[in-house]
């Protein structure tokens, strides 16, 4: 069987566009939540079935602007005025 012009034009689209979704995906550059003493327990409460829409509403009880908080680096997105903040969305369990 031959292939024809159409075919290999078809081909190299698809190898293209194959190649661009391999090229722009990479190593998630986020910081992962990290494994120690202060987040254990969003550790355990994800490993015992917590979703992360109720983890996510915990993390302002620590990481806030005002005084005593844990500030959000100065690139950090704010959270969305009209609904919950998704910690874990960007931020990954290790």
């Amino acid at each position: 069987m031959k292939l024809a012009k159409k075919d290999w034009f078809f081909i190299v689209i698809i190898v293209v566009v194959v190649g661009v979704f391999w090229a722009i995906s990479g190593e998630v550059r986020t910081k992962k939540v990290p494994l120690d003493t202060n987040h254990k327990r969003f550790y355990d409460a994800f490993a015992q079935g917590a979703g992360k829409l109720d983890l996510d509403r915990q993390c302002v009880g620590c990481h806030h602007e005002k005084p005593g908080g844990i500030p959000f680096p100065k690139n950090h997105p704010v959270k969305p005025a009209d609904g919950p903040m998704r910690c874990l969305f960007c931020h990954k369990f290790k």
